[in-house]
């Protein structure tokens, strides 16, 4: 079989990538009840970002330096305040993907890292704020760029977010039972759903946390350094290369 020429080896290797994350990030996950008992909270902490941040890093320079492979499917760059537009919902997206950094101190294993149940404030919109963020994230740098790499690249990571979605339920089941069963009966996966059939309701008061002026200003800081982050990626990655083709 005779592939077309648009579909370039790295349609492949991003979706490998991502295996390999969804393999090392979800297993350490599934690990983490038996890790924490034998050899304790922080050294799991340790070893688990250890194993998930250079790849998590290795697969964020590889979708910079491939975004326009493949085929161009569309073109809105040009469009009158799209690139506002894609801004907007990038920004919205971060305010999802990172509830966790109402823990700082935790991530970081400064204080006993915790499993925790949250009922309030994103949750109250959706149980999984980091899947809807990162559907969010893939719309917006979709539209943008609107590459058959981009695209299935977003596909790779939605599909892993859903995956993570029925993952992490499962180990909140089985760690909590009937205290995790009320949580899903009063929430909902979709993004407003358990506030629009009454269920929930939104109070804005549990949204007022400086980790949300971090995340703005983590923001901010993006679209700041955006073109010189794109710069350092493409760098990184020849130097990664040169060493390779050294080694080997």
């Amino acid at each position: 079989m005779i592939l077309p020429s648009w579909l370039t080896n790295s349609h492949f290797v991003i979706l490998g990538l991502q295996l390999i994350f969804v393999i090392i990030h979800s297993g350490g996950a599934a690990l983490r009840p038996w890790a924490e008992k034998n050899i304790g909270h922080r050294l799991y902490r340790f070893l688990f970002a250890l194993a998930s941040l250079p790849l998590a890093a290795m697969l964020i320079i590889y979708f910079f330096n491939h975004r326009y492979d493949g085929v161009q499917l569309w073109q809105v760059q040009a469009w009158p305040g799209m690139v506002y537009f894609v801004w907007f919902l990038s920004a919205v997206s971060f305010f999802f993907l990172y509830p966790a950094t109402f823990n700082l101190l935790e991530i970081a294993a400064i204080t006993k890292p915790q499993v925790h149940l949250y009922t309030t404030g994103i949750i109250r919109i959706t149980r999984h704020p980091q899947m809807v963020g990162q559907i969010i994230w893939c719309i917006a740098h979709t539209l943008w760029l609107g590459t058959s790499f981009t695209v299935v690249t977003s596909v790779g990571l939605v599909l892993h977010h859903i995956f993570g979605v029925w993952h992490g339920d499962c180990r909140l089941t089985w760690r909590y039972g009937s205290t995790f069963e009320k949580i899903k009966q009063n929430t909902s996966i979709i993004p407003f759903a358990a506030i629009l059939d009454g269920r929930q309701t939104i109070k804005w008061q549990e949204f007022i946390r400086p980790a949300y002026i971090g995340v703005a200003m983590f923001v901010l800081f993006l679209w700041w350094s955006h073109p010189l982050l794109i710069q350092t990626t493409s760098r990184f990655e020849l130097f990664l290369t040169i060493i390779l083709v050294n080694i080997i």
